[in-house]
């Protein structure tokens, strides 16, 4: 017992302290983090050979896609997920079957036999839940449009894997009863989950929120118990963790188990990329050029188009398509969880494996760019992409009347909408812009002149009615669409009043240097908004009780447009 405590312990010193130097040299390179991870873990073991048998990292690692998932399921407001049901139950389902079946005739022209041609187009089509929520979650992108749209098909994906990894188990005995018995214990599952979490949680956790330490060890009981609960009935351990998450996410207490477990899910996630770099083996790459280069092209090139013209059949514009597309541009833990199992069960041949674990490597690698830079793409690709544009539908458009707008809001959003509320007096006379079809389709039910796209888009602004423009207010975050707003009405008249956003303090200095009349900082403006109310109930003008009714009557009248639940404001 002393030996194997000591081997842990050397083990992880390994990986933490390479790990630890490798991340700050490519943070000072303003590179992203878990590429310093999957070098660390290749210098570890293909390199230097520190540590030659990898198990217990390995086995370790999987805690941190458990954890990973844990904390999603805390994060997911599944009633927000809602306004992209329909995408990602039925779009989801479609991509899916169409790289399924791209995946599996590529392998059969490769010359792989039928049953490791399934495998192949059943990696494809699943992308990386644990990378992509991640990398969306550090850039506080997950609540965004196109981060819901990525939410919803992931979380399809995964219910397929789910499945897919049940029945290859029992591949040799397969038979429609196995299927139905998997999906009832799957459903029997969830029923409890839903039961526990309704009347048992709140109780639970309403003492256990008294002591800090019990508020931990109890979300841990809770994680680890659906994990063995899933594992016990032929599913997996990391969908059980994340339906604990879900469990636990609606509880009062939530924000407190999401601030104690972070820090143990990013020291487990950090050994899930280490244990990815150290399970490369070079002598693998010899001989494996051809069927490598083309799946990565498969997955690089034809997933993300398969993804995108989804996207916009369901009637997205092309940047939340592009954005989202762009984030699934990968193959995940899922692939190698079925890869492992298919080389266990003798499914697989050891080369086909390595290829596996290459593609998903390098995949995993270029997603960590991909968002991290996806704005950036989208610029670089905006003209190419104009072709998905065919795919906008009518009905969503520039509602006709003989008023023309004066008065242009670009985003309805959180302060889109408030802006909206005080401006209910012209209504006639506003034009609200937005990329979200479930938005504009309500404005546009209400009466409000409404157009459908992207901001940024040069078409778009030319429909914008630039020269009697009075005002033009932007809530979009970006910095580079409120740049150009700036300039195109500038550029046209000097009369107009130009309000917009930033995210922090140097981007809105920027703005203020390109020609804005006023920036909106949201944080700046909540916290003046507050102390506001505050002042005005300590001398009687207002009382917080009439407030909070019509904060409610507010927020219900938002929920009602597919905004989030008000617990997740931030």
């Amino acid at each position: 017992m002393v030996g194997v405590t000591s081997d842990l312990f050397l083990q992880l010193g390994i990986v933490v302290g390479i790990a630890a130097g490798v991340a700050f040299l490519l943070r000072l390179l303003k590179q992203p983090q878990i590429f310093a991870y999957v070098i660390a873990g290749i210098l570890i073991t293909p390199v230097f050979s520190l540590i030659t048998d990898t198990s217990l990292i390995q086995s370790m690692s999987i805690l941190g896609i458990a954890f990973l998932l844990f904390l999603v399921g805390l994060e997911m407001d599944l009633k927000a997920l809602k306004s992209v049901a329909h995408v990602s139950l039925i779009g989801g389902a479609i991509q899916m079957t169409i790289l399924f079946v791209l995946g599996y005739l590529i392998a059969l022209l490769l010359g792989y036999l039928s049953l490791e041609a399934a495998y192949v187009g059943l990696m494809i089509a699943f992308s990386s839940t644990m990378v992509v929520m991640k990398l969306l979650s550090d850039k506080r992108e997950l609540n965004t449009l196109h981060g819901r749209l990525v939410v919803g098909i992931l979380l399809m994906e995964d219910i397929v894997a789910i499945f897919a990894i049940s029945l290859l188990s029992s591949v040799n005995e397969f038979s429609l009863s196995l299927l139905g018995l998997a999906f009832l214990k799957f459903l029997s599952v969830f029923v409890i989950a839903f039961l526990l979490s309704k009347y048992v949680f709140p109780v639970l956790f309403r003492y256990a929120a008294k002591h800090q330490e019990l508020l931990l060890i109890l979300s841990l009981a809770v994680c680890f118990l659906f994990g063995l609960g899933f594992y016990k009935l032929g599913f997996s351990i990391a969908i059980g963790a994340f339906v604990a998450g879900v469990a636990l996410g609606n509880l009062d207490y939530s924000l407190e188990i999401i601030g104690k477990v972070k820090s143990l899910r990013d020291f487990f996630a950090l050994l899930f990329f280490v244990s990815l770099g150290m399970g490369l083996s070079f002598s693998a790459l010899k001989g494996i050029w051809l069927p490598l280069v083309v799946l990565l092209a498969v997955i690089l090139l034809a997933k993300p188009l398969v993804t995108m013209t989804i996207c916009s059949l369901f009637r997205y514009t092309k940047k939340p398509s592009f954005l989202t597309a762009l984030s699934l541009t990968q193959i995940g833990e899922f692939s190698l969880i079925i890869a492992a199992q298919g080389l266990v069960l003798g499914h697989l041949s050891q080369e086909l494996f390595s290829i596996i674990v290459l593609v998903t490597l390098i995949t995993i690698m270029l997603t960590s760019y991909f968002i991290k830079y996806d704005h950036w793409f989208y610029g670089l690709l905006e003209r190419p992409l104009k072709i998905f544009d065919f795919f906008t539908t009518e009905g969503l458009e520039y509602l006709p009347t003989e008023i023309k707008p004066r008065i242009i809001l670009c985003g309805y959003n959180r302060i889109g909408y408030s802006v909206l509320q005080s401006l209910q007096h012209l209504k006639k006379k506003i034009l609200v812009v937005d990329y979200n079809p479930e938005i504009i389709a309500q404005l546009v039910k209400e009466g409000y002149h409404c157009l459908y796209g992207d901001v940024a888009d040069e078409e778009i602004i030319e429909r914008m009615n630039l020269p009697q423009v009075q005002m033009l207010i932007s809530t979009v975050p970006e910095l580079s669409d409120n740049q150009l707003l700036i300039k195109k009405v500038q550029d046209i008249t000097k009369r107009a009043k130009i309000i917009v956003t930033a995210s922090d303090i140097d981007d809105a200095l920027k703005l203020y240097h390109a020609g804005a009349d006023y920036v909106i900082l949201p944080h700046f403006l909540g916290g003046e908004h507050v102390s506001q109310l505050i002042s005005e109930v300590q001398d009687g003008k207002r009382t917080l009780h009439e407030e909070k009714k019509k904060h409610i009557h507010h927020l219900h009248e938002r929920k009602g447009i597919g905004h989030r639940h008000p617990r997740h404001e931030r």
